[in-house]
């Protein structure tokens, strides 16, 4: 009806462009006139129907693996008045971010930024600007992003290595050793926080480990940072990045990573230029400020808003604290264990101490299809929870409670669900 209704109104305006014709004014504006039925005339193609209704965005509980729900003050900060990406005050906002970053990965880098796009940003980011074509990179794989920064390596040209273990499975630092001493890498790649597993891997020594060889120490820990204690500096980390939308609860879109003093040398001494503009850090520690230039040249329209929001999620892990934070994940964590142990449910990770205390895996109930139970918890419960992930599906369902969403309140409101799920589900006789 709305359609038929516009192009009614373009035969009426075209009508009266025809009337027009015969006004005293005719000569002059019949140029103008004749442009604007050609206009008319070239919009073969109607506004489509979705587009005429309002936006409508369900009201859900995501206790998945990330997103996860933001807190009504980072929604407000994100909804602030827009101003410019190059404005003076956008700057102190961003130079706000660097120290917000420097502290939730405490670390005194100078080279600390965030990138305008989401954690894989962040990912090939680290990649494209430490390597070179030709050259050994080794990547722990034991879970799904250790097999995309191996693709990613790959892409671009690097003699990737892969050290593979199992969902779940972990390495020993004897084992990164020799497999460093056997491939000589410039970079070693691990998973701090593979959610796609709920491991929460040993880091101490690895960082020493590649120093002794001469290889950079890339981690990852998107969905481990502000729910479990890492250490840039102590712990020898050269590169290390996060991404905003799981425990530091801002909306997706932005993706903090620093850069030690050797990652920059590796970085900056480069016989080839890195394969991505948009992720060459040349360009971006200067639209970051940190590369000692007293101007700052336009690179590319970062995120606003959503450096808003960035902004005001690391603020309140400041306010909290780093140590309360990680507390409070484990606290909730070790709750969530025994009520899931009270339902009969196995936990994937054996070892509590390997545990990821924002994302928790359970081996899928036998007998029960895993996707049944997750959509009957969706439908009835509004509820995220989800399956496995790359290597890990089929395998295990995965809750996460981070950031504004970890509390105890919820981990009831999670397990409740999963009884509920488990009783009205349709159980194989198998």
């Amino acid at each position: 009806m709305m359609q038929r209704a516009l192009f009614r109104r373009s035969a009426l305006l075209a009508q009266q462009a025809a009337a027009a014709l015969d006004s005293p004014l005719a000569a002059r504006s019949a140029p103008l006139l004749q442009r604007l039925d050609r206009s008319m005339s070239s919009v073969t193609i109607p506004p489509p129907a979705c587009m005429l209704r309002p936006l409508e965005i369900p009201q859900r509980y995501l206790f998945g693996p990330g997103p996860s729900n933001v807190p009504p003050r980072i929604l407000a900060a994100q909804g602030r008045s827009i101003i410019g990406h190059l404005h003076s005050e956008m700057y102190e906002i961003m130079n706000d971010i660097k120290r917000g970053i420097q502290y939730i990965f405490q670390t005194e880098n100078n080279m600390t930024i965030s990138m305008s796009g989401s954690g894989h940003a962040a990912m090939e980011c680290a990649v494209f600007n430490t390597v070179e074509p030709g050259e050994s990179v080794l990547v722990g794989v034991n879970g799904i992003w250790g097999e995309r920064v191996a693709e990613i390596a790959e892409r671009m040209g690097a003699n990737v290595h892969r050290m593979v273990k199992a969902p779940g499975g972990y390495f020993s630092n004897t084992e990164i050793e020799q497999a460093i001493q056997k491939h000589k890498p410039v970079l070693f790649f691990l998973t701090h926080g593979e959610s796609s597993a709920g491991l929460c891997h040993p880091v101490d020594g690895i960082g020493d480990i590649c120093r002794k060889h001469n290889c950079l120490f890339l981690v990852d820990t998107v969905a481990s940072l502000g729910a479990a204690p890492i250490f840039m500096d102590k712990q020898n980390i050269d590169i290390l990045y996060t991404g905003s939308q799981k425990a530091l609860n801002a909306p997706p879109g932005t993706a903090p990573i620093s850069f030690n003093d050797r990652a920059c040398h590796k970085m900056f001494n480069r016989k080839t230029k890195p394969v991505s503009y948009l992720f060459d850090m040349t360009h971006l520690s200067n639209y970051w400020g940190c590369d000692g230039q007293p101007a700052r040249l336009y690179h590319h329209t970062g995120p606003v808003s959503g450096f808003f929001a960035l902004r005001e999620s690391l603020a309140i892990v400041a306010e909290r604290g780093l140590e309360e934070s990680w507390k409070k994940h484990k606290d909730v964590a070790a709750y969530l264990y025994r009520g899931l142990e009270d339902l009969g449910l196995k936990l994937f990770i054996p070892d509590r101490d390997l545990r990821l205390p924002s994302v928790t895996t359970i081996a899928i109930p036998e007998g029960y299809n895993w996707r049944e139970l997750l959509a009957y918890i969706l439908k009835h419960h509004q509820m995220e929870m989800t399956g496995g992930l790359g290597p890990s599906i089929g395998m295990v369902m995965r809750i996460g409670l981070m950031g504004y969403n970890c509390e105890k309140t919820n981990a009831d409101m999670a397990l409740s669900a999963l009884a509920d799920a488990l009783k009205n589900c349709k159980k194989s006789k198998a």
